[in-house]
């Protein structure tokens, strides 16, 4: 068995025989085979939509419908709920229901009163499901920052799954969410907090998530895309666990940038190796090939494209491997080192690819994101290994005509 292939592509092979003594023998005949196109691929498309865009970003549920996204989408992922003393609860309920619309902000152009029960995020979600009857919408649950209550959680996850349940089937916006999406960033490993919970917990976990929200509402998970010997996909029974959700988005994205802020320079989503990769099997093909091993059905592995870059500064070199001085400035103050796609097309544009991903020099910046060609061919790959679709993040860091979800639509088809 040999996995990993590319569609429509010949492979030759030859064997030799070693006897336990280390003797080889010749090479045998050559067998040539040549794959199929395609590979059955799905052609589901899931973008993130954060709350806090509507701060800072300026960036509303109006924007995927008028950048022509909402058509494209069959699934957007609420982000996030937290996870305060191991249950879900609403993290920012000003931005979730309490912020008011204008009939110009609107997604239908009525403007909200001062006394409806739902305004904000959810209320707009519900305009847009409305004009577009076909589009599922998850709540998820955790995240970079709000994983730290998924430790208690572990403990007692049938009292968290009921939790999840009463906030994302609460009367006032039961309507708004077709399921929920549990972001544990990470079981049993450390991301912003470190977890000792044990291989077990996160399929404990999601058992109880499934079992409580029953057999029609989605269960999905975000999950490492880390597949390196005893790394994050190791520390957990991602397989196990994979009969309750409906599929993993596998963050495969984030393996590189500027928290190494000396470099070496690094695409932050390469698809596949190359030569000089600064962690050997960080890269997206590995954590996919490595999931499927572990017995996955590639049906249920979405592949993950950020709409934003990751950059240094004080870098001379313009291929990968560069030395650098730290994170290259941002559009946010409070996240150097990435800015979203929209801005780097123009202020950094991308010279040349490396391992199926983008990447520009400019100035003493280098930068790396996906454009809509390199998109292109991750969409591809999704196809010919079979996966069930792909996603991303976010939303906001699309330019205002969605340049990066068209590249995905049409890729996936």
């Amino acid at each position: 068995t040999d996995s990993g292939l590319s569609a429509n592509t010949s492979y030759t092979y030859t064997v030799r025989a070693r006897d336990a003594a280390g003797n080889l023998s010749a090479n045998s005949n050559s067998v040539t085979a040549t794959t199929t196109g395609g590979g059955g691929g799905g052609n589901k498309l899931l973008g993130y939509f954060v709350q806090w865009g509507v701060y800072a970003r300026n960036y509303h549920v109006k924007n995927v419908d008028t950048s022509g996204s909402a058509a494209k989408l069959t699934h957007i992922n609420y982000a996030f709920a937290n996870t305060a003393g191991g249950r879900c609860t609403i993290g920012d309920s000003y931005a979730d229901y309490e912020k008011s619309y204008s009939a110009a902000e609107s997604v239908d152009g009525v403007g909200d009163t001062w006394d409806q029960p739902v305004r904000g995020n959810f209320n707009q979600l519900r305009k847009l499901k409305k004009k577009y009857p076909n589009l599922k919408i998850l709540f998820s649950v955790g995240g970079w920052t709000w994983s730290g209550g998924f430790t208690q959680a572990a403990a007692n996850p049938a009292a968290f799954a009921e939790s999840c349940y009463q906030m994302v089937e609460d009367p006032r916006w039961a309507d708004v969410f077709d399921g929920i999406d549990i972001d544990w960033e990470y079981p049993n490993a450390c991301g912003l907090t470190c977890d000792t919970s044990g291989p077990a917990a996160f399929k404990n976990l999601m058992q109880a998530v499934r079992n409580r929200f029953g057999p029609n509402n989605l269960v999905t998970a975000a999950i490492t895309a880390d597949g390196t010997s005893g790394g994050k996909i190791d520390a957990a029974d991602y397989a196990g666990a994979a009969q309750y959700v409906d599929w993993y988005n596998v963050m495969t994205y984030d393996f590189f940038g500027a928290w190494a802020a000396q470099g070496p320079t690094a695409p932050h989503s390469p698809l596949t190796s190359y030569n000089g990769i600064p962690i050997a099997g960080f890269y997206s093909d590995y954590a996919i090939q490595k999931l499927k091993g572990k017995g996955i059905p590639a049906s249920k592995l979405w592949l993950g494209i950020g709409f934003y870059g990751r950059g240094w500064t004080g870098v001379t070199q313009s291929a990968p491997g560069g030395t650098a001085s730290g994170p290259a400035p941002g559009t946010y103050p409070d996240a150097p080192g990435v800015d979203d796609y929209k801005v780097l097309k123009t202020k950094c544009p991308a010279t040349a690819t490396i391992a199926g991903t983008a990447y520009g020099h400019c100035g003493n910046q280098w930068w790396s994101y996906d454009t809509p060609s390199t998109i292109g061919g991750k969409m591809g790959y999704s196809k010919g290994q079979g996966l069930g679709g792909a996603f991303f993040w976010e939303l906001s860091g699309d330019t205002t005509n969605g340049e990066l979800i068209t590249a995905m639509k049409n890729g996936l088809g």
